[in-house]
C-alpha cells in the first residue's frame, strides 16, 4: 500500500484550457485533484483518462494479427509464449477460451488501473516499445497454463478472472505463459542454523531466489549472539548483524535485471541477546557499519514477554548456543513461554537482561522512526496451528505462517539432509465480485484449484529445501481483498459492529469452501499432504469450533446481505458432513489461507487493498516518468463519501477489530498494518500492540503514522470557484 503524498498544485488557466483541448490522458487523471465547482470529486475526468489513455497511447502501440490462430503461433515462435501450456489444449477449445473472454468486455474503470496493467503485467515486444496483449489475452494466458489442460478448469479461471472475483498475484499474473519469465511464486521462507555451511547457504540461496523476482526471508533466531564461544573459545563471535550486513548487499547486488532492487527481511526473536543489536540497526542515526537501510525486520514475541512488561519485570535473554546444547534444538524451534522459568533457572545457559518494558518502548521508538519492526506473536500463531511444530518466522508482509525443518550441509555446502523450506503461492478474492458470484463456492473452489496448480507447477530447484517443501505441503494462500469497498457500497461503516459482523462471517464462509475445495483434490487425487495424518485435521479436533456451536450472522443487515446474495452459510451438520470426510480421505493443502497486503492487483483488479481501510479517498501514487497519478477508493462516489473514512480516522482500535473476526478463521495470518494520527505516542503504539496481542491478532505488519504523508492531502477546490 502506498502513502498519500500532497496534493499537485491548482491547474492554471492556461493549464484548464489545455485539458480541455488536448483531453491529455494525465492532465484529466489529475483533475481527480480537484472538486469542481459544485464541490464534488471530479470521478468522471479519470473515465475519460481512461478512454483518452487507450486512444492516445494503448491502442496506437498495440500490435494486431489478423487472426488468433496467426498470434498464437508468431508468440510462440517468436518465443513470447511457452509452447507446452498450448499445447495442452484442442485449438477450438483455446478459441472458445477467448471468446469467452472477450465476451466481458472488459473495461477498466480507473486510469491508475489500466497505466498499471499496460506498464507492469501486460507482455510487450522485446525492444519494450509495443503491446503483444490486451487485458483479456494475459487472462486466457494465465487461466491456460494454471488449467494445466483441464479445459474446464481453464474456463472457470477465466470467467472468475474476467469477473474480477479471484486475481492471481503479480509473479503467476505477470509471468505465466511467458517464455522469458520469472517464477510465478510471490516469496519465500528461509531458515538459517548455527553454522558457517548454514549461513553461506542461506546468502546464497537468497541470491538464487532475488534473482528469480521474489522476496525472501531469513530466521536469524538460531546464531549465537555477539561474544558467544566458537570452538569453546569465548568471545569469537560476531552475532547477527554482521551477517544482516551481507544479506542486505547480497539483496541490493541480485536486483532481478535492474528492474527493483531484491527485498528481504529477517526475524530475531525477542528472547536472543542481540535483539537490541538488532533493533539499533534501523536507527536513523546509527553508525553506517551497522546501519540496515532496505532490508525489513521482524520480531518473534511471546505471551511471556507481554506478561513479564505487566509485572514491570526483566526480560532474560537466552544464549541460542547454551539452549541447543541443552536441549537438543534450535532457540527457533522451542517455545520461550513455556520453559522460561526452567531456562532462568538452569545455570548451564548464560543469560542477559533488560527491562521488557524498555523493550516495547524500543520498538514503538523504531516504528516511529521507520515502520519497523514487524512483529509476531509467537504463541498466538502456533495454538492455532493446525500442524505439528513450531512456526517461528513470518514473510516479508507478515501474512505467511507455516512450520518449516532445518536442513544440514557438508563442508562443500552441498546438503546432507534436505529440510523445508516455504514458498508463497498467493492470490486474492475480490470480496464485492465474490458476494456477487452466481455460485460463491464454486468461485473459492476456482481459486484453490488455481493456486494449487502454481503450486503443482512450481519447482525451485536451485533451493533443494524450498523445492522439497512445496512438494511436500501443497500449500497456498488464498487471501482477499476490497473489504472497505463492499461495505462502503453497502453503506457500512468499517469497523462498525455490523462491518466486523461481515467481515467475521465472509471469512467463516471462505474457510468452509476452501477446505472442501482441498479435501475434493485430495479425493480426486488419492493423497493428502505429507504428514496429514498427525494433524488436527485428521484427529478432528480442527472441526470443533464450528461444530461445537452455532455460527451465524449477529446483525440483521449482515443477515440480508448473505440471503440477498443466495449464499448459503454453512451449518453445523454441513461441517459435520466436512470434518467426517476429512477424516476419510485428508486434504490435499497444508495451508489455504492468507491475506496478503496487495498493491497492485488491487489497482488493476479495482479493490481497496486486502482487508484494510483505505489509506486516503483520492490516493496519490509516484508512477516513474509520468509522475503523481490519482487513485479514487474503489466504489466511491459523491454520494457515499462518508462511508470512506480514511485509516488514520478510522483508528488501530476498529482494524484490529476487524483483523480479529477474520483472523479465527484463516489457518495462516493476514498482513495487518495500523495507522496512527500524528498525535500519537510511543505509549498509543504500546497500546496498540497489547490489544492486538489480546485480541488474538497473529502478526503486525508496518506502523503508518499519519505524519508520514507530507501536509495537503484534501482535495483542491476547482480553480473557476475560488476566483
Amino acid at each position: 500500500m502506498s502513502t498519500p503524498t500532497t496534493m499537485v498544485p491548482v491547474p492554471t488557466p492556461a493549464q484548464r484550457e489545455s485539458v480541455g483541448t488536448r483531453k491529455d490522458y494525465h492532465a484529466l487523471n489529475a483533475m481527480l485533484n480537484m472538486y469542481d465547482c459544485d464541490g464534488r470529486i471530479q470521478f468522471d475526468k479519470d473515465r475519460e483518462a481512461v478512454r483518452q489513455y487507450f486512444l492516445q497511447h494503448v491502442n496506437p502501440n498495440t500490435v494486431t494479427f489478423p487472426s488468433l490462430r496467426e498470434k498464437i503461433e508468431y508468440l510462440v515462435e517468436n518465443d513470447y509464449y511457452e509452447a507446452e501450456p498450448i499445447r495442452r489444449y484442442e485449438w477450438d477449445v483455446i478459441e472458445d477460451l477467448y471468446r469467452q473472454a472477450y465476451a466481458h468486455e472488459h473495461r477498466f474503470r480507473t486510469f491508475l488501473g489500466a497505466f498499471k496493467y499496460y506498464t507492469s503485467y501486460t507482455l510487450k515486444t522485446f525492444d519494450g516499445t509495443r503491446y503483444l496483449e490486451r487485458y483479456e489475452d494475459r487472462v486466457v494466458a494465465t487461466a491456460l497454463y494454471l488449467g494445466a489442460g483441464d479445459s474446464a478448469l481453464a474456463s472457470r479461471l477465466v470467467d472468475e478472472m474476467m469477473a474480477g472475483r479471484f486475481q492471481p498475484a503479480t509473479p503467476t499474473f505477470l509471468n505465466a505463459g511467458k517464455a522469458q519469465r520469472g517464477e510465478l511464486v510471490s516469496c519465500f521462507l528461509l531458515r538459517v542454523e548455527d553454522n558457517l555451511e548454514s549461513i553461506g547457504r542461506g546468502i546464497n540461496s537468497a541470491l538464487q531466489l532475488s534473482k528469480r523476482g521474489g522476496g525472501v526471508a531469513l530466521l536469524l533466531t538460531n546464531l549465537r549472539e555477539q561474544g558467544a564461544p566458537i570452538k569453546k573459545i569465548e568471545n569469537q563471535s560476531s552475532g547477527v548483524v554482521p551477517v544482516m550486513k551481507l544479506l542486505e548487499d547480497s539483496f541490493s547486488y541480485a536486483n532481478q535485471l535492474g528492474a527493483r532492487q531484491g527485498a528481504g527481511a529477517v526475524y530475531l526473536h525477542a528472547h536472543h541477546p542481540d535483539i537490541m543489536r538488532f533493533l539499533d540497526t534501523k536507527r536513523e542515526n546509527a553508525d553506517e557499519k551497522i546501519r540496515i537501510k532496505t532490508l525489513s525486520l521482524g520480531v518473534v514475541v511471546p505471551d511471556i514477554t507481554f506478561e513479564l512488561a505487566k509485572r514491570n519485570e526483566d526480560m532474560h535473554l537466552f544464549s541460542p548456543y547454551d539452549v541447543e546444547r541443552e536441549y537438543g534444538k534450535p532457540l527457533s524451534d522451542l517455545s520461550v513461554s513455556e520453559h522460561y522459568d526452567e531456562l532462568v533457572a538452569n545455570p548451564n545457559i548464560r543469560k542477559t537482561t533488560l527491562s521488557a518494558r524498555e523493550f516495547f518502548k524500543t520498538i514503538a521508538e523504531l516504528q516511529f522512526e521507520s515502520g519497523y519492526p514487524y512483529l509476531l506473536f509467537e504463541d498466538t500463531v502456533n495454538r492455532a496451528n493446525p500442524i505439528p511444530g513450531w512456526i517461528n518466522m513470518s514473510n516479508l508482509c507478515s501474512e505467511i505462517l507455516q512450520v518449516n525443518t532445518p536442513s544440514t550441509y557438508d563442508t562443500s555446502l552441498g546438503y546432507e539432509t534436505v529440510g523445508k523450506d516455504i514458498s508463497c503461492n498467493l492470490g486474492s478474492m475480490n470480496i464485492a465480485t465474490s458476494m456477487a458470484s452466481p455460485d460463491f463456492g464454486a468461485t473459492v473452489e476456482a481459486a484453490v484449484r488455481g493456486l494449487t496448480s502454481v503450486s503443482d507447477q512450481s519447482h525451485i530447484d536451485a533451493v533443494p529445501s524450498v523445492a522439497r517443501g512445496n512438494d511436500l505441503s501443497h500449500a497456498i494462500g488464498l487471501g482477499q481483498m476490497n473489504l472497505h469497498g463492499y461495505l462502503a457500497a453497502q453503506r457500512i461503516h468499517y469497523g462498525s459492529e455490523e462491518g466486523v459482523d461481515f467481515t467475521n462471517m465472509y471469512f467463516y464462509a471462505v474457510a468452509f469452501h476452501a477446505l472442501r475445495a482441498s479435501n475434493r483434490l485430495a479425493v480426486e487425487r488419492g493423497a493428502a499432504f505429507d504428514g496429514f495424518e498427525t494433524t488436527r485435521y485428521a484427529d478432528g479436533s480442527y472441526f470443533d469450533m464450528y461444530t461445537e456451536r452455532v455460527w451465524e450472522p449477529a446483525t440483521a443487515r449482515v443477515r440480508a446481505l448473505f440471503a440477498d446474495a443466495g449464499i448459503a452459510l454453512p451449518t453445523q451438520d454441513d461441517w459435520r458432513e466436512l470434518k467426517r470426510s476429512v477424516q476419510e480421505h485428508g486434504i490435499y493443502n497444508q495451508y489455504l489461507q492468507a491475506v496478503p497486503p496487495t498493491g497492485s492487483i488491487s489497482y488493476i483488479n479495482d479493490s481497496t487493498a486486502s482487508i484494510h481501510p483505505i489509506a486516503s479517498k483520492v490516493e496519490i501514487r509516484k508512477e516513474g516518468k509520468l509522475g503523481r497519478v490519482y487513485y479514487p477508493a474503489p466504489g466511491m462516489d459523491n454520494d457515499n463519501l462518508e462511508y470512506f473514512q480514511d485509516a488514520y480516522e478510522i483508528g488501530y482500535e476498529k482494524i484490529i477489530d476487524t483483523y480479529a473476526a477474520a483472523t479465527q478463521h484463516i489457518d495462516q495470518g493476514l498482513s495487518c498494518t495500523l495507522f496512527f494520527r500524528d498525535t500519537a505516542t510511543t505509549r498509543d503504539l504500546n497500546k496498540a500492540q497489547i490489544q492486538a496481542w489480546h485480541k488474538g491478532i497473529k502478526t503486525l505488519y508496518y506502523i503508518r503514522l499519519r505524519q508520514e504523508a507530507l501536509e495537503g492531502t484534501e482535495i483542491e477546490n476547482c480553480l473557476a470557484c475560488t476566483l
